[in-house]
């Protein structure tokens, strides 16, 4: 496989789950701590390689890009405050990586969301991350690189994995697969919610994936589903049928901020990783009366 220096982070949905928040603010802003959602996304991709990336987007997101662009105004103020650690945090927002913003008029779908980098993408493999969910990895490799760096071993497209209780494989896509060792799996299919009883397997797919650009194909050739929606698994689906495709059971966790209650509490699991938040959390925390 050529190198993988491209994300695509779809970041266009309404984050209806956060309303009346998210009414003004895009859901890709909600702040984790100190940090809003899309920053620490990005942090990872940069981490894993990535030099480029398109933000897709839908009108009315104008304060991602705001959040990425330099603010001279701000930078002095803070400079002549002698507030060099501000200035440096923000300075290295700026200089992430390279990024390209690109419209989804309509809300037609992940599929369609990606499918609007084709161009920015080109002819090589790329990475997909979801701009409403943050990763972090158990064993110091990010892991978008994770993901990677499978897909130069196998030298196929890899999706992202987690286990999840059986009971619950009706709220995921789940892959059928056969396990190759290290956590690697060669997908047979996608299966979209199965009820647990009818569940290939409790692997479901989480938000992070590396495609070969012949996704593209598929994505224009498949028809659309549901509230006229383009699905990203119908895609994947049809392409593990011609090429090689594949799971990973990354090492780490996934945060879906997405959701209200998961939010809450991936913003306590994040500020007691802080040392600066650590004891004095801690110790409220236990004084709570629960």
């Amino acid at each position: 496989m050529k190198p993988i220096r491209k994300a695509v982070i779809p970041a266009a949905g309404f984050g209806t789950r956060f309303l009346p928040f998210t009414k003004a603010v895009p859901k890709e802003l909600v702040p984790v701590v100190d940090k809003p959602v899309i920053q620490y996304v990005l942090e990872e991709a940069a981490a894993s390689g990535i030099t480029e990336a398109a933000v897709i987007v839908s009108d009315g997101k104008d304060a991602i890009r705001h959040h990425f662009a330099p603010v001279p105004a701000l930078y002095d103020r803070l400079r002549h405050d002698g507030k060099n650690d501000l200035l440096e945090s923000l300075e290295a927002i700026d200089g992430l990586m390279r990024l390209t913003y690109i419209t989804q008029t309509e809300l037609k779908g992940l599929g369609d969301a990606v499918l609007r980098a084709e161009e920015f993408v080109g002819d090589e493999p790329f990475a997909i991350l979801l701009g409403d969910t943050v990763t972090t990895s158990s064993c110091g490799v990010p892991v978008t690189r994770q993901l990677i760096d499978a897909a130069m071993r196998a030298g196929g497209s890899v999706t992202a994995l987690e286990r999840v209780q059986k009971a619950l494989t009706k709220r995921y896509g789940v892959i059928d697969g056969t396990d190759e060792g290290d956590g690697l799996f060669r997908v047979k299919t996608f299966v979209e919610k199965p009820a647990p009883e009818e569940a290939p397997s409790n692997l479901a797919i989480a938000s992070r994936y590396v495609m070969t650009p012949e996704i593209f194909g598929f994505l224009h050739s498949g028809k659309p589903g549901k509230g006229g929606e383009i699905q990203l698994t119908d895609a994947m689906r049809a392409l593990c049928a011609v090429q090689p495709m594949f799971g990973l059971e990354f090492r780490g966790r996934r945060h879906d901020i997405g959701s209200k209650l998961d939010f809450v509490k991936a913003t306590l699991e994040f500020a007691l990783a802080r040392p600066e938040f650590h004891d004095a959390l801690a110790d409220w925390l236990k004084g709570l009366e629960i």
